[in-house]
């Protein structure tokens, strides 16, 4: 089973987003109930302290309200400040009973408070039916032995009320404390944890890359080396291919072609030799007169299209100028040849793959893209020799460009001679094949004679 490097690398990264997802939501779950729980501590303290004060207040005021009748002689506003008075009664219970609600913890004390409050209130009542004698001569001795004792001791449990929800609201502040730092202790675990699932998953990728990365070395390695072999392969194909072409050529101009000649010639005597008188020999030997001439026809053909002799013989120019011709009077073509520069220096292999490139261009011109018109040029420009071939055909099909064996053998010359072929369409109907080859580095005098000389 192959280990497959994209399986644990999303198993990795997608665990690794699913606990930092998880850690967000928990962390934002988690700081929204420290949150929550610090808002209701602090409105809850808010509650209890406002209360407390409001009954604190409504002592304070009732103690000034007794005051204030006491000091009063007029006794027809005896039920007013009765009346008053019962409002601040009835406010304290209320009072009371929020407190309750609020405070539960407490309730004992705060019920110890409501028992001391009615006490405090009850106080008051005989004094509403004091007449002015009692109001002058009670009113202080009441006010210091009865009033401000219970008062005091209402304050004291409220001020031990105030002072226990300060104590609680302090706890639970300590409590929210240790849970924040509970909540940062998970938080930096959940941070180690990514970081750790991060540089394993981080360290798994690029091991497994680096062991990709090492096997895709060796395999370009070896796929380039396998190039290099089948363009060496196709470089030794070529040049035995253009030697045996070039041999047969040879063999057919000075073997073939010379013992057609020689039967020609013979031929010749035995119609010189024969008797007037015998039509039948001289028939005879025109008939074969007539096969030998077109046999030697065949022969020439073959030799010229192997590998013309001019070519090697009299160099570039010549064997172009000598295939335009024969391409024109052989399939009836308008083809102009335009060359500029000195190619009498060019080495045989880029003679041989001007030439070639040239021969099929103009074979796949005629036979495929029915051209009319052939405008063929082969021009130097300082360190680079440019070739483009342009027909008025029908035009060229990229698609194609990789079935044909003759482009793949001008792309494999052309590569092999480090230059570039570039095929467009023309604008109004028509392909142009264009090399660009660079120019070789001159060679002395005497490589040049040796070279021509080995031709």
């Amino acid at each position: 089973m192959r280990f497959r490097t994209w399986i644990v690398a999303a198993l990795g990264l997608g665990g690794l987003l699913l606990l930092i997802i998880v850690s967000m939501v928990a962390s934002s779950r988690k700081a929204q109930e420290i949150y929550t729980q610090l808002d209701q501590l602090n409105t809850h303290h808010q509650n209890v302290d406002t209360t407390l004060r409001r009954l604190r207040s409504d002592v304070n005021l009732s103690g000034i309200f007794v005051r204030d009748y006491l000091l009063d002689v007029a006794r027809e506003r005896a039920p007013e400040y009765r009346e008053s008075l019962a409002e601040f009664r009835e406010s304290n219970k209320t009072t009371v009973a929020e407190l309750l609600v609020l405070d539960e913890p407490q309730a004992e004390r705060i019920r110890s408070l409501g028992a001391q409050l009615d006490g405090y209130w009850q106080t008051f009542e005989p004094v509403f039916d004091w007449t002015i004698t009692e109001k002058i001569f009670r009113s202080a001795n009441f006010l210091r032995r009865e009033v401000v004792p219970r008062r005091e001791s209402v304050l004291a449990i409220a001020q031990e009320i105030e002072e226990l929800n300060n104590a609680n609201l302090a706890a639970q502040r300590a409590e929210v404390a240790r849970r924040q730092a509970v909540f940062r202790d998970d938080l930096r675990r959940l941070l180690w944890q990514t970081v750790l699932l991060g540089v394993a998953v981080a360290l798994v990728a690029v091991f497994r890359l680096r062991t990709l990365e090492r096997r895709s070395d060796e395999q370009r390695a070896i796929a380039q080396e396998a190039e290099r072999q089948m363009r060496q392969l196709a470089q030794e194909r070529d040049a035995a291919q253009e030697e045996e072409r070039k041999t047969l050529s040879r063999e057919l101009h000075d073997h073939v072609a010379q013992v057609l000649t020689a039967l020609r010639m013979e031929l010749g005597r035995i119609e010189r030799t024969r008797a007037p008188a015998d039509a039948r020999i001289g028939a005879a030997v025109a008939e074969c007169k007539t096969l030998v001439d077109s046999m030697f026809r065949t022969v020439r053909d073959l030799a010229l299209g192997l590998r013309p002799s001019m070519l090697d013989d009299f160099g570039l120019q010549a064997a172009l100028e000598w295939h335009v011709r024969d391409i024109t009077s052989r399939y009836g073509v308008n083809v102009q040849l335009h060359m500029e520069g000195d190619f009498d220096i060019l080495p045989d292999r880029y003679r041989t793959c001007v030439y070639r490139a040239v021969q099929e261009a103009l074979t796949n011109c005629v036979r495929h893209a029915k051209a009319r018109a052939i405008n063929v040029s082969v021009t130097r420009e300082s360190d680079q020799l440019d070739v483009s071939v342009t027909d008025d055909g029908v035009g060229f099909d990229s698609a194609r460009r990789g079935t044909g064996l003759g482009l793949r053998g001008i792309d494999e010359r052309v590569r092999e001679l480090h230059g570039v072929i570039t095929i467009g369409k023309v604008e109004g109907g028509g392909t142009t094949l264009a090399i660009r080859l660079p120019w070789p580095v001159p060679v002395r005098s005497t490589e040049v004679q040796r070279a021509r000389a080995a031709g």
